[in-house]
């Protein structure tokens, strides 16, 4: 098989997963899309949404149709690293145990990592959660523990604000994407979460999803592949380049916010990590829409999720940090001249 033969069946899988994932989960296909963009991009997702839309399922059914192994971590006030090493216990024989905690106890099988309300957490857990997430290892018992092939998801609270602790902007940065899953809109999609019994039992939605789809011990390979195979014009870097600049001096492109000075606005503007996301997620994007060549349709594709938490508004506009971050990327996308094609 030829590399571009197994780049297309590797897509047909791809599709097909999410395929899987929206038997268990309806009404979120964009959410499902951008996950799988990060999936195959190799990078961590920040997921927000209302209690109850199904966070937790949409990762479960990514889990079983990818296949390795799922951990979830429940984020709380009083956890602490140590408790994501290791388990301390006492036996039936009143023996002291340690037992691996959630970050080890799969070895180099664990796929996918959910940390659930991750801004409950304290900063010295979440610091060893961003090591982990970087590296893919941790240190402990006198040995360096790896996780080549791990995903990190993580949901953000964001109703409740009593014994919370905010993510550092180093922290949001190690996320590829920042998605917010919202609440299903359609009516005949809403009709049936709330009266279709099959979607009241999680473990019934997800013995619908077909398991193990993929080769997932290879997903890193097959990640570097893509990055490799789709190809980006001259014309097309010179716009992302536009693009970056744009994040730094909003107002040298003609973007101009409402009630806001632009000239004391950004504080720092997209590193060069979060410009290699945009890449690499938009490179995802093409591959699965059968290209292997970069359009600026699949820049505008994952720019909002890529770019809006990296960019760090001065203190006095930071306070609305969400309506301006997701104004300003729609400014920039909208004023900085796109070429054609």
């Amino acid at each position: 098989m030829t590399a571009e033969e197994q780049l297309e069946d590797w897509r047909n899988r791809a599709l097909r997963v999410e395929g899987e994932v929206a038997k268990a989960v309806i009404g979120q296909p964009d959410i499902i899309r951008l996950i799988n963009v990060a999936l195959f991009a190799r990078g961590h997702v920040l997921l927000e949404g209302d209690v109850g839309v199904g966070k937790t399922t949409v990762l479960r059914a990514f889990s079983r149709a990818i296949g390795g192994e799922f951990e979830r971590v429940e984020g709380t006030v009083d956890l602490m690293p140590g408790d994501l090493i290791y388990h301390t216990y006492v036996d039936s024989d009143g023996k002291p145990r340690i037992d691996p905690g959630p970050l080890l106890r799969h070895g180099d099988q664990l796929a996918t990592f959910f940390f659930n309300e991750i801004n409950r957490a304290r900063p010295q857990v979440q610091s060893l959660l961003l090591r982990a997430m970087a590296e893919r290892t941790v240190s402990a018992f006198d040995r360096e523990y790896r996780f080549p092939h791990m995903i990190v998801f993580a949901d953000r609270n964001r109703v409740e604000k009593e014994e919370t602790f905010e993510l550092a902007s180093a922290a949001r940065d190690r996320f590829m994407f920042e998605l917010r899953m919202p609440t299903p809109s359609d009516p005949a999609v809403r009709r049936s979460l709330v009266f279709d019994p099959a979607f009241h039992d999680v473990d019934e939605l997800l013995d619908r999803v077909a398991p193990g789809i993929l080769p997932w011990q290879e997903l890193n390979q097959i990640g570097a592949a893509i990055q490799r195979s789709v190809r980006a014009s001259e014309t097309l870097q010179r716009y992302v380049m536009d693009l970056w600049d744009a994040s730094h001096s909003p107002q040298q492109f003609g973007v101009q916010l409402d009630g806001v000075d632009m000239s004391k606005l950004i504080l720092a503007g997209l590193s060069p990590r979060g410009m290699m996301s945009l890449t690499r997620a938009a490179r995802v994007v093409a591959w699965l829409a059968g290209r292997l060549h970069l359009t600026p349709a699949d820049i505008h594709a994952v720019a909002p999720w890529t770019l809006g938490h990296r960019v760090f508004f001065t203190p006095v506009y930071e306070l609305r940090r969400g309506p301006i971050a997701d104004e300003l990327i729609a400014q920039m996308l909208d004023k900085v001249a796109t070429p054609a094609g």
